[in-house]
């Protein structure tokens, strides 16, 4: 019936005005416009309403591969510490010597690539808030948006404190001592230009090794676990670090000073600064190749 009414009302609207369509903002339509039955309209904005609902969808698995993967990580990571004090032991050398840390680059190699094939299968999700920052201010996720991290953050955050609580019970005793998780000890504003120092250096060497390095996936992730364990030996002294919110979260949370300004500034707006800030950089410095246009 709400069909047919609209369908007369065309008409009427037609023979009044000689022919030509009246349309939605009450000014006359030129005779040829393009004129849209009703039904297809409806039809349209139900197809606009689906395309919605899956969007929403996709934020929701995408939360939850976070949600999972972080957990999954969190838990993880201290057997790169673990292994490293084993293996060390094993061939009787210090864990903190310079071999130590090479045995703890050749773990995280393992563990990181571990994480990426997990994360492909959970549809491409991340553990890190910083990265899908720095990626996201790059350009290199499409189909990211403010939205969707807004739902995948707490996602990864929420994560990250059951993969904490999980290892915690399970971890032996003489290796318990080692889950304190990163803590500031310098004062709080060093803390942030630390933190966000050493998320930038991470993300931009993230993005330069990724993009701009060698094509093999397993020498990537090797180049970046040395990376990261000379920002962590670097950062120890200053932050921890973490350069992760999510797993800062984790341990804080745990710990029981999970809702102070120190996690807020130093944890996360720290890390976000400097993720943003590298991204930018790297924009600057090694923008994307210009496309040369074939000629006829």
């Amino acid at each position: 019936m709400a069909l047919q009414s609209l369908h007369n009302y065309r008409t009427r609207t037609q023979v009044a005005s000689g022919g030509r369509i009246i349309g939605g903002n009450g000014f006359l339509m030129p005779k040829g416009a393009i004129y849209q039955h009703p039904a297809k309209i409806i039809d349209m904005r139900g197809e606009a309403g689906k395309a919605k609902e899956e969007d929403k969808m996709g934020v929701i698995k995408a939360a939850l591969g976070d949600a999972v993967l972080t957990s999954l990580w969190v838990f993880s990571a201290p057997s790169m510490g673990v292994f490293t004090v084993i293996i060390a032991s094993f061939l009787g050398i210090q864990a903190r010597s310079l071999l130590g840390l090479f045995i703890t680059t050749i773990v995280a190699t393992i563990l990181v690539l571990a994480f990426s094939l997990i994360g492909k299968v959970l549809g491409g999700a991340s553990f890190n808030p910083s990265t899908t920052a720095s990626f996201y201010a790059a350009g290199l996720t499409p189909g990211t948006s403010l939205v969707s991290m807004a739902v995948r953050f707490p996602a990864q955050a929420a994560g990250g404190v059951g993969g904490a609580k999980a290892i915690l019970q399970v971890m032996p005793k003489q290796y318990k001592h080692m889950l304190k998780g990163p803590f500031l000890k310098v004062d709080l504003y060093t803390g942030v230009i630390a933190e966000g120092l050493l998320t930038f250096v991470l993300c931009f060497s993230l993005l330069v090794i990724i993009l701009r390095g060698p094509r093999n996936p397993i020498l990537q992730i090797w180049l970046l676990s040395i990376a990261t364990v000379g920002l962590v030996v670097a950062g120890g002294g200053y932050t921890g670090p973490s350069m992760n919110p999510a797993n800062a979260f984790a341990w804080a949370y745990v710990n029981n000073w999970h809702n102070t300004w120190e996690l807020f500034l130093v944890y996360w707006i720290g890390p976000f600064i400097g993720a943003t800030l590298a991204a930018s950089v790297f924009k600057t410095l090694l923008p994307p190749p210009i496309a040369k246009e074939k000629k006829a």
